[in-house]
């Protein structure tokens, strides 16, 4: 009598399976779906994040992204038109009206009244920047890392509009050594927009960051600064925002801000 054949065992079976039908990575992911993220972060609904992918303007750490591709909002970098958005969930943007006499610091020995003291608790931010106790007006609070490093960084070219009351009447070769660059102990000043909107009031727009630059701008040609104001940061402004109020920024807002910190225009629509 000749032997039975040979039967396959369940594990060659399920090996052969495996072969006939692929494992699905989707049943285990790792990430989210790029137009999901790209949804919530506020670039449009659903199916318009998957038009943006698909008309090639999404980037994943550099690289097009397509549909479907997941992403791990912790690690990947997303950008839409070459600008780097924001995508980590719990991400908040405030825009403050300092008063005189707050203090742009985190904590303070002595007690005086921060910036930080202003605005809620939770999630914690940190300033973009510094004014100086004295100075007033518009300042940018995040938790944002990589958004504020792109706006501190001088690479941006971020502008920053000040209102500075100074001391006298500024004369045309005064208005025109701010314009041009002034010699301060740090090194000459770059080129800066300058205008006299009244007499003795300065409307001064920058692209360094450098410590009280106006007041010591100011000062060298002159006319030291009696109060100063700032009014625009980026693009973004602050009409009836009464002093030591706050309001979080609106998503165009954002969007807006992630553009100008890396030198590109926001013509273009999702």
């Amino acid at each position: 009598m000749s032997p039975p054949p040979p039967q396959a065992s369940p594990a060659a079976g399920a090996a052969a399976g495996a072969v006939q039908r692929p494992a699905r990575e989707a049943e285990t992911p790792d990430g989210e779906r790029v137009q999901k993220v790209l949804a919530r972060a506020g670039l449009g609904s659903r199916r318009a994040c998957e038009l943006l992918v698909e008309d090639g303007r999404v980037t994943v750490n550099g690289a097009p992204a397509h549909l479907g591709q997941r992403v791990v909002v912790e690690r990947d970098q997303l950008s839409v038109d070459g600008v780097p958005i924001g995508v980590r969930p719990g991400l908040v943007h405030y825009l403050l009206n300092k008063p005189p006499g707050v203090l742009t610091t985190a904590a303070d020995p002595f007690g005086r009244p921060k910036v930080l003291d202003l605005v809620p608790d939770e999630p914690r931010v940190f300033p973009v920047g510094r004014l100086d106790a004295a100075t007033e007006g518009l300042l940018l609070l995040t938790n944002d890392g990589e958004l504020a490093q792109r706006c501190a960084h001088p690479s941006g070219g971020l502008e920053k509009v000040y209102l500075a009351e100074v001391v006298g009447h500024p004369r045309p070769g005064a208005l025109r050594a701010l314009r041009e660059g002034v010699e301060l102990d740090d090194g000459l000043t770059a080129p800066a927009k300058v205008s006299q909107p009244a007499p003795g009031l300065l409307r001064i727009t920058l692209h360094e960051g450098r410590n009280r630059q106006v007041r010591r701008m100011c000062a060298a040609v002159g006319h030291p600064v009696r109060r100063l104001v700032r009014v625009r940061y980026g693009p973004l402004t602050g009409p009836g925002l009464a002093p030591g109020a706050w309001r979080a920024l609106s998503i165009a807002e954002v969007r807006a801000l992630e553009a100008a910190a890396s030198g590109r225009r926001t013509d273009r629509r999702p």
